[in-house]
């Protein structure tokens, strides 16, 4: 990721391009400045997500970008072509080829879906009615709405009307999208479908792409992260550093006084799963983005945060013991990263991945459910002979990296009160798996920077 501010020198030819851009509101006493000295370049195929708070001047940037406003000061190019001081015949052909996507859908009630994507290209005098709707109906199609072609914004749901803006912004064939809060008004599942649906479709169309968010769910979709504070470029750790320290902050105070585990023992399920969701999405940006000079001290809190919610996985499953296993291919081998025995005493563990329950799961890929594990011929009792431990049922999970690659299997012992575990378990237990990747993996990399990579 290049910092803001930072201009890339490429052999590319930038669609947008600015230099020492400033721009103000009102006049005499009343004037306030909103953006400073702002240098930005983006090139195509390119998608660089804008953040910061509000009042910021994320806005006013993108429509300076879309030649929706005019440039007051410094260089606006765009396509180009220079904006400040730019003839309104120039400015015209610039938001010709600008697709410009809201926060909110702004369809026309009284048109289908097809009539609105096609009034897009109404524009041009030059492509007739038939081909307009030709047009509309491969985009339409495109976006997942071909059966709804002519449903009217009444009959459609948050996520469908914001996927006809979507066709109505791309029908055009624009060289650059501007996207202004385009997933504030969806849920988390339709948010996400709409923004990679429009990173698919701008990286097919080599479109450079200006997205204002302050959803961290999609920050993922980024070539770049920029943050706007105060009208000034800044760097995005700031940010997220701000959000995830807080957080790993409150755990470490828990991690001093020793109440780590019981904190999060003790809270509920739902509460938990929330927590999860919540630590998922900034662990990965944290680890992005952030370089932090104690690395030593927070691999420690790691390790303690990774160990705290396994155990809670084990008590929210109704599990009776659970193990991280960490996957050794040239070896052949899964070896223990969190295991517990008897009074909870941390135990290592090494398991051939040919002859064990858990490498099973790194060979098929597959979540593998036993019901009665000593009638399972992958299954080892020679561990149960050493411990006195008596092992009934077994559910392993595959914990997959970025690469979508298995790298760990997480093992849950013995359904209380249950005989085995049930198909709902294998659902809950795939969610814990998820966020429980994202944390590990965090961990390792912290580990392989500052010291040889272990498995153990």
């Amino acid at each position: 990721m290049t910092a803001p501010g930072i201009l890339r020198e490429t052999g590319t030819k930038r669609l947008i391009s600015i230099r020492g851009l400033n721009h103000h509101f009102g006049e005499g006493a009343l004037r306030r400045q909103v953006l400073f000295d702002i240098a930005l370049d983006i090139a195509p195929g390119e998608i660089v997500i804008l953040t910061g708070p509000s009042g910021s001047g994320k806005t006013t940037l993108l429509t300076l970008c879309g030649a929706l406003r005019k440039v007051q000061d410094g260089s606006v190019r765009i396509l180009d072509i220079e904006l400040r001081n730019a003839k309104s015949s120039a400015m015209g052909w610039v938001r010709e080829r600008v697709g410009v996507i809201f926060q909110t859908h702004h369809l026309l009630d009284a048109l289908s879906a097809r009539q609105n994507v096609a009034l897009s290209l109404g524009l041009d005098g030059g492509i007739s009615r038939a081909e307009r709707y030709k047009r509309a109906e491969a985009m339409l199609d495109a976006v997942g709405l071909s059966g709804l072609m002519r449903a009217f914004p009444s009959e459609l749901s948050g996520g469908q009307k914001q996927r006809v803006a979507v066709a109505r912004a791309l029908v055009r064939n624009p060289s650059i999208i501007l996207a202004d809060e385009p997933t504030a008004s969806l849920d988390r599942k339709s948010g996400r479908e709409v923004i990679e649906l429009l990173q698919s479709i701008a990286r097919g169309q080599g479109c450079a792409v200006l997205l204002v968010t302050h959803d961290n769910r999609i920050l993922d979709i980024a070539d770049r992260i920029v943050t706007l504070e105060d009208g000034r470029l800044a760097a995005f750790a700031s940010e997220v550093a701000m959000s995830a320290g807080n957080m790993l902050q409150a755990f470490a105070r828990l991690q001093r006084s020793g109440n780590l585990r019981k904190h999060v023992q003790a809270i509920s399920s739902r509460q938990y799963f929330e927590m999860l969701e919540h630590m998922t999405a900034e662990f990965q940006q944290y680890f992005r983005v952030f370089q932090i000079g104690s690395r030593e001290a927070l691999t420690e809190l790691f390790d303690t945060v990774l160990e705290a919610i396994t155990l809670k996985m084990v008590d929210a499953m109704r599990a009776d013991r659970g193990t991280l296993y960490l996957v050794d291919r040239e070896a052949g081998l899964l070896r223990s990263r969190i295991a517990k025995g008897e009074a909870g005493k941390p135990i290592t563990i090494e398991a051939p991945i040919s002859r064990s329950v858990a490498g099973r799961v790194v060979i098929t890929g597959k979540c593998v459910n036993i019901p009665d594990a000593y009638q399972c011929e992958f299954f080892n009792p020679e561990f149960d002979r050493i411990t006195g431990y008596r092992t009934r049922s077994i559910l392993c999970i595959p914990v997959f990296d970025s690469d979508h690659n298995i790298f760990a299997v997480a093992q849950l012992l013995n359904r209380i009160g249950e005989e085995a575990f049930t198909p709902e378990d294998e659902r809950q237990f795939a969610t814990f798996a998820e966020a429980i990747g994202v944390i590990l993996a965090s961990c390792l990399h912290l580990r392989s920077s500052f010291t040889k990579p272990e498995l153990t």
